[in-house]
C-alpha cells in the first residue's frame, strides 16, 4: 500500500477533482490512501505549529512503513528513479508513506522519523499543489514499471 499523509485539506474543488482522478488511476495498479491531518493555525511561534502538525502526522504513521518526506532540502529525484525506488521498496516494505507538510514545512520529530527526504523540484509549491504533483508522479511510476505509454 502507498499512503500519503498531508497536513491540511484541499480547498479548491478543481484541484481536488484532479487529485481524485489520479488516485482512481493509481488504484488500478496498487492501493493508495490519502490521509489528511488538521493544519495548525499559524501564530508567532512557528516551532509550536510545526511540532503540533508533526505529532498529528506521526500518529498516522505505523512502525512498519517506509517514510518519505517531500522536502525542499531533500534529494532531487527524477521520474524514472522514483519508479525504480518504489519497485525496490515494495519488496521490503508493506507500506510506503509519503508525507506532505503544512505551509510552514515539517517538524523536527517528523524529520527524525523519515527514512528518506526527496524534493520534487527546486521550485517551491503550495502544499496543496504538491499533493497533485506526487499523485501524478506515483501514477507515472506505475506506467513506467508496467512499460505503458504516458506523456513524456
Amino acid at each position: 500500500m502507498i499512503k500519503i499523509v498531508c497536513v491540511g485539506k484541499i480547498k479548491d474543488k478543481h484541484l481536488s477533482a484532479l487529485i481524485d482522478d489520479y488516485v482512481k488511476k493509481i488504484n488500478r495498479y496498487h492501493k493508495l490512501e490519502i490521509v489528511e491531518v488538521k493544519d495548525e493555525p499559524i501564530n508567532d511561534n512557528e516551532k509550536i505549529v510545526l511540532d503540533r502538525e508533526a505529532e498529528r502526522v506521526l500518529n498516522r504513521i505505523n512502525d512498519d512503513e517506509y517514510v518519505i518526506l517531500l522536502d525542499l532540502h531533500g534529494k532531487s529525484i527524477d521520474s524514472l528513479s522514483l519508479s525504480e525506488k518504489l519497485d525496490k521498496l515494495f519488496i521490503s516494505y508493506p507500506k510506503i508513506c509519503f508525507v506532505i507538510g503544512g505551509s510552514l514545512g515539517l517538524g523536527d520529530k517528523l524529520r527524525d522519523r523519515a527514512d528518506e527526504k526527496i524534493k520534487l523540484s527546486d521550485l517551491t509549491f503550495l502544499h496543496q499543489m504538491t499533493r497533485l504533483i506526487i499523485v501524478e508522479q506515483i501514477y507515472r511510476s506505475f506506467k513506467i514499471l508496467n512499460h505503458e505509454t504516458y506523456h513524456k
